[in-house]
């Protein structure tokens, strides 16, 4: 099940939404609580039912690691590191054998000679983002930051359906509080209004803009072969970078909304993030609670101030090696975590020096390195992407006159006319329009308001036939 469909916004939502508040209504504060927790599993069960007892087990086993970190004291440091150190290995084998176990057997055959057969394992959905608040949870446990939740408390911070599928990543500290506020157990109709808006723009984000857009490129990155067409490696490279923006922050929308339907406040995940000017800008707009997550709890243990081979360029190279590992089961991601992380190490020192370009080229070259990412980051093999890159620079394939040039764009404008004006529709949203967040802290309850939210849904409604998955769902 996910937000954008029929079954979600007809069934589960409304279903959810009533009985919570009924329940809150007349002081079933608790049954209230274990109703919402209930409805958050069964939400996580209906998309991967097969894991969903894995998925429990880890949820319990985390909260008693938790509960027992906060209770040792200071003279119990070697049994507290002790388990910290299990339960983190507990979460990071889970997340490795689903996620890796293939990758490790293909690099094993590769580098032996072996034949090992592949075990073909089924992804769950969300294990990457529910995997790291769990650590987290833990890691916080160990250092005394967090008090002793009680498990329905605790259940509600892990599985909140809002956020459970492809985040936001949310910290313990920011939403128990509000699950514990009884003010947040009354209906807030502000909070409903602001909500439905807010989920109203993610959902148009999807459905109207990054599915479409996703189909085509998609279609054009699992045909790769020699001598691509400059326009069109440029143009469905492009493609897929808004698509992949839209459907990612579209989910952050929708997923923050519905907490506020909810009386909970969800983080903002994405700041325009491509009005950015260097890639160290651009990487504090974008997904900013896995930001958040990677530099409190991977950078910061590789950082010592001082210490040049524990310096802020090899905390940086560490955290975005972790990075592009956690994205995917392959060297692609890889490198393109190294990639990212020598352009942000790039902004980092010429911000040090001093040095820094106009901001037409500063915006140009990181737009460029973006798109340059992206290829990296969607393409199956390096093969297809260094064939795409070959094709950015396959100036041989667009004439030899000014009237080929122009001919040959025309006809391939032409033959998609419908992508390219949502493409370029996407790209002014991303440059030239107010973020969500920057809406929402101008957004006042109106007529207006309402009539927009509606339009909107009404046109996602009227295309949830055809909705593609969303690109995070199993990561």
């Amino acid at each position: 099940m996910i937000f954008s469909t029929y079954q979600f916004i007809f069934a589960f939502l409304p279903i959810t939404f009533l009985v919570y508040f009924l329940l809150n209504r007349f002081r079933y504060y608790s049954i209230a609580k274990i109703w919402l927790a209930l409805a958050s599993l069964y939400f996580y069960g209906q998309g991967s039912p097969d894991f969903f007892p894995y998925f429990l087990g880890s949820v319990v086993g985390n909260y008693v690691v938790g509960t027992c970190l906060t209770r040792m004291d200071g003279e119990q440091k070697n049994q507290k590191k002790l388990l910290l150190f299990i339960g983190i290995m507990g979460n990071v084998g889970l997340l490795g054998y689903y996620k890796y176990t293939d990758f490790f057997i293909e690099n094993y055959n590769l580098l032996t000679g072996s034949d090992y057969a592949l075990k073909h394992i089924v992804l769950p959905i969300g294990i990457s983002f529910f995997t790291f608040q769990l650590i987290a949870f833990l890691v916080d446990s160990y250092r005394g930051e967090t008090k002793q939740y009680d498990v329905i408390n605790y259940l509600l911070f892990i599985t909140f359906f809002p956020q459970l599928i492809v985040g936001p990543i949310i910290h313990h500290a920011e939403v128990v509080p509000q699950f514990e506020n009884e003010e947040n157990l009354k209906l807030n109709f502000d909070n409903i209004a602001a909500g439905l808006f807010l989920f109203s723009i993610g959902c148009a984000k999807k459905i109207l803009l990054a599915d479409p857009l996703t189909t085509d490129a998609q279609s054009f990155f699992g045909n790769i072969h020699d001598s691509l067409p400059m326009i069109e490696s440029w143009y469905h490279s492009i493609e897929y970078t808004v698509s992949y923006y839209f459907d990612l922050s579209g989910y952050a929308d929708m997923a923050i909304g519905l907490g506020l339907m909810f009386n909970i406040v969800i983080p903002h995940n994405f700041d325009s993030p491509y009005k950015a000017r260097n890639f160290q800008d651009y990487w504090r707009r974008w997904h900013m609670t896995l930001s958040r997550f990677l530099s409190a709890y991977i950078f910061r243990s590789v950082y010592r101030k001082g210490n040049k081979w524990r310096n802020y360029y090899i905390a940086t190279m560490v955290t975005f090696f972790v990075s592009g590992f956690w994205h995917g089961a392959g060297w692609t991601f890889v490198v393109w975590g190294i990639v990212n992380g020598l352009f942000v190490c790039i902004a980092a020192w010429m911000h040090r020096k001093n040095w820094k370009f106009p901001f037409p080229l500063a915006f140009a070259l990181t737009a460029i390195g973006v798109v340059g990412v992206r290829v990296l980051f969607v393409a199956n093999t390096f093969t297809d992407a260094w064939n795409v890159y070959c094709g950015m620079v396959n100036f041989g394939s667009l004439g030899n006159s000014v009237y080929e040039i122009a001919q040959h764009v025309w006809g391939f404008v032409k033959g998609n006319a419908s992508n390219t004006l949502l493409l370029l529709l996407g790209l002014f949203i991303c440059w030239f329009l107010p973020n969500s967040r920057q809406m929402m802290e101008k957004f006042r309850p109106s007529w207006k308001s309402a009539v927009y939210a509606a339009v909107l849904l009404t046109l996602c409604i009227m295309q949830m036939n055809q909705v593609v998955q969303f690109l995070y769902f199993q990561f």
